[in-house]
């Protein structure tokens, strides 16, 4: 007989204590194999397939899409049979053998929580059990993996109405805090009863074991429309006099009074997700950083002319382009290596100012899921066109909301290109725990007196916002004019190229 497996939302790293559930990938009945996606979660970092450490049937899902759940909670249960029966099964579990009553039995629902649980199973024994190759915090990856038998589509469907019946039956014993929806074979089935809103708890199957068919929904369905209107077809069938005497007299009529409009409900969304980090950071940067700003206007034409110089060098087997914020990264790497200080961080437990070796530069990129920071890791180390290429990697990740929680964390130092929203100056909040961020605003032509004459000249603003514990305003005051010297005269970083 199959075992019921619980799978709970798993430790994702970086310290993430929750996730939201964007999508499910899986249904009630269907079949899954080992480390198969079946959930699709956003954390505050990014969005995440989690994969199942169990192959069986699904027995039950926790939560709807949007639900929010902290790591332990149950996310589903499956349940699994042996192996000749599914072709691969979930971890063992080491005590069920000589537990008593219904815990040994079919009915028990096993939920492997800490490598103990993982590697009893399919560590050893009798080696019929298979553990999964993902490494998921709390289930582990017990033995090496062997040889995994494949499981051929054919063969998996074939087995498909026997296995959901078996996980019907195992789920009879569960409690109903665990059972969850019962298990239905047809997608149809499933679909036709969301859309009229039936519990498919409450009915009762006339297939085999129980099992719930179209035709049973659609009885379902029919009692209730026909249940909605016997009301309606009662209220029209009120007799009537066969004769009146007189007419009744109709109220005299009353001036109609203008009614006021119902006031817009107050809408309140949810801080969570990437909403909910971006916004717990910030608050956090206020609260512990005393930042000051400087800025200063800088003459980019020479910049924008190298940059094309650069673009068209070589023809089209040169490459990708060059892009400006590129060229600007690049000219922060230049100046983080003559002012150090900015790329530091305060540790408020010793007191200490801790400098960085390592540049890890941070880009802020704006999305549909909020505000995002990728770190382009050891940028000191690269080239214009090097970063560029790494710019362009991480943005298009960051798009599809596929950048890994390693991708968004442990920056020194961040650009933030409000340029791009047409605006001219900000004052960026630094991105706690860094100690700065440099803002740059759009490019625009603007007259410039450039070589004692008043010429139209590509101007741009840029701004130093910098954590006053780790450097005066002489030191912030050099950065930010190293930097705009870079961009008035880009052969100035001739030196450090």
């Amino acid at each position: 007989m199959p075992k019921v497996f619980e799978f709970k939302l798993p430790d994702l790293g970086e310290g993430l204590t929750e996730a939201e559930i964007v999508r499910w990938l899986v249904e009630v009945g269907d079949v899954v194999a080992i480390d198969q996606p079946v959930v699709e979660v956003e954390t505050a970092k990014a969005m995440v397939e989690v994969p199942c450490p169990y192959g069986g049937v699904v027995t039950a899902r926790f939560g709807d899409e949007g639900t929010e759940l902290p790591v332990g909670a149950p996310l589903l249960t499956v349940a699994v049979g042996s192996e000749g029966a599914l072709g691969s099964v979930g971890p063992a579990d080491s005590g069920a053998g000589s537990g008593s009553g219904a815990g040994a039995g079919a009915g028990a629902v096993v939920s492997a929580v800490g490598p103990g649980a993982g590697s009893g199973g399919a560590g050893s024994g009798s080696g019929e059990a298979e553990a999964s190759g993902n490494v998921l915090v709390g289930y582990g990856t017990g033995a090496p993996v062997a040889r995994r038998r494949r499981i051929r589509p054919e063969a998996m469907a074939a087995t498909v109405a026997a296995h959901v019946t078996a996980a019907v039956a195992v789920s009879a014993a569960v409690p109903e805090a665990v059972q969850g929806p019962i298990a239905v074979v047809s997608p149809l089935v499933r679909k036709l009863a969301r859309q009229h809103d039936l519990d498919l708890r409450q009915l009762a199957g006339s297939g085999p074991d129980g099992l719930i068919l179209r035709a049973d929904v659609e009885s379902a369905i029919r009692a209730l429309t026909e249940g909605a209107a016997a009301p309606t077809q009662a209220s029209a069938a009120v007799s009537v006099p066969e004769s009146v005497s007189e007419p009744t007299p109709l109220p005299p009529m009353q001036p109609s009074v203008a009614q006021p409009a119902a006031s817009p409900a107050v809408e309140r969304i949810p801080l969570r997700g990437v909403r909910g980090a971006v916004a717990d950071k910030l608050a956090r940067s206020r609260r512990e950083i005393p930042d000051a700003t400087c800025w200063v206007d800088a003459d980019a034409t020479e910049l924008m002319a190298a940059r094309s110089a650069m673009n068209s060098a070589g023809g089209p087997a040169a490459g990708p382009k060059v892009s400006v914020l590129a060229l600007l990264a690049r000219i922060c790497t230049a100046a983080l290596a003559r002012f150090p200080e900015l790329n530091s961080t305060v540790d408020l437990e010793t007191r200490e100012i801790v400098r960085l070796p390592e540049v890890h530069l941070g880009f802020a990129a704006q999305t549909e899921r909020g505000l995002v920071v990728p770190v382009v890791r050891n940028a000191q180390a690269r080239n214009a066109e090097s970063i560029g290429a790494e710019i362009a990697r991480l943005t298009e990740a960051a798009r599809t909301g596929r950048l890994t929680p390693a991708e968004l964390t442990g920056g020194t130092f961040t650009l933030n290109n409000y340029g791009v929203f047409g605006v001219d100056g900000s004052t960026p909040i630094i991105n706690h725990p860094e100690a700065a961020m440099l803002g740059v605003g759009r490019i625009v032509p603007k007259p410039w007196v450039h070589e004692g004459d008043l010429a139209v000249r590509q101007v741009v603003q840029l701004s130093l916002t910098f954590d006053h514990r780790v450097c005066d305003g002489g030191t912030a005051g050099g950065f930010l004019r190293y930097v705009a010297d870079c961009v008035e005269q880009p052969a100035v970083l001739l030196r450090t190229l």
